[in-house]
């Protein structure tokens, strides 16, 4: 079964071909997608893939009915349509990528494969904030977690790996997060209701005092656009050193710039903290797996974190590099539903 994967970022587009053995047959990025679904890159790609037997889309937010993947059909697409509220960045985006090929490609079966879906595993403990109840019944207010096809796969070369029974998975690239997983399975997160909570990232803050918001809003005057605004293009790494990309950070900390090596230290801190939350959610550690950009490429990151956590026994564990393959996690997704 030769499956076309569909990623929808926010500013772009990657359409792959994965046949036998998850070879890659055919793939393309293209960037400053403003979702066309007759953009001519997105035509001549699927016009010269060759045969496609299944489609698998790449949906950031399934709420609390997508468990696991679905084949797409009009109710199914009503309710992806119906959650863009809580991911309205990402959200149309999979939307439009689903018209485009569609389009194309009518008469193929095609599958939608949630990122929140792999944390459904987690228990009411670790998804539930301690909200009134009247909210919580009334509005989808709990913990989703993001990143789950990429901690699936993590999760799954882990156990190939023979990384133990618990296991804390790290997506460090733009978007961060942890994933607790007791025999392969999500237990807790650090990302929750949005991709905001957690980790620090390249512009995301990361957790922060909520009452830091409401004094922003009620006592300083700024607009709830411009406070969203912030939190999400303008703090992470950004605020702290004036550059998202940590391989930039990296370069001025070696300078000496105090900017950087305080968004390094900050990271860090926030990082070695997590961990060691996710190692509590486990009863303990077995192994890290360090995967996406930074996860993969940043060694100093990694020792970092390590160094900080060496109390838990991660330098006796067994801490692994996974390259980041969510493309061939839906393609597994894919086959198996179908």
């Amino acid at each position: 079964m030769r499956v076309l994967v569909v990623n929808a970022g926010s500013s772009s587009i990657k359409l792959s071909v994965l046949g036998d053995g998850d070879v890659v047959d055919a793939a393309t990025d293209i960037q400053d997608w403003d979702g066309d679904p007759s953009d001519a890159r997105v035509t001549a790609f699927l016009s010269d893939a060759g045969r496609v037997d299944a489609v698998g889309h790449r949906v950031v937010h399934g709420g609390t009915r997508f468990r696991g993947p679905a084949v797409i059909d009009d109710d199914v697409e009503r309710a992806i349509r119906d959650l863009v509220q809580l991911a309205p960045l990402h959200q149309p985006r999979a939307l439009w990528g689903i018209d485009a090929v569609r389009r194309r490609l009518p008469d193929i079966v095609a599958v939608a494969c949630f990122d929140t879906a792999f944390h459904a595993t987690m228990p009411p403990a670790a998804r539930t904030y301690a909200l009134p109840r009247e909210w919580r019944e009334r509005w989808p207010l709990q913990r989703f977690g993001f990143h789950g096809l990429s901690h699936a796969y993590a999760a799954r070369r882990a156990a190939e790996l023979g990384a133990g029974r618990r296991v804390v998975t790290c997506h460090l690239g733009a978007g961060a997060s942890l994933c607790a997983l007791l025999d392969g399975a999500s237990v807790d997160t650090t990302m929750g209701f949005t991709p905001l909570e957690g980790l620090v990232m390249a512009t995301r803050s990361g957790s922060i005092d909520p009452g830091i918001v409401t004094w922003l809003i009620r006592d300083a005057g700024v607009s709830i656009s411009e406070v969203d605004d912030a939190l999400t293009h303008r703090s992470g790494l950004m605020g702290l050193a004036g550059t998202a990309d940590m391989r930039e950070v990296l370069a001025l900390r070696g300078r000496g710039d105090a900017g950087a090596t305080l968004a390094f230290d900050v990271y860090i801190h926030r990082l070695a903290k997590e961990i060691a939350a996710m190692a509590g959610s486990l009863g303990g550690v077995d192994a890290l797996i360090f995967t996406g950009g930074v996860g993969e490429n940043s060694a100093a990151v990694r020792d970092a974190a390590c160094d900080q956590v060496a109390f838990l026994g991660v330098p006796s564990a067994r801490t692994f590099v996974v390259a980041a393959r969510e493309d061939i996690e839906i393609v597994r997704q894919v086959r198996d539903l179908i």
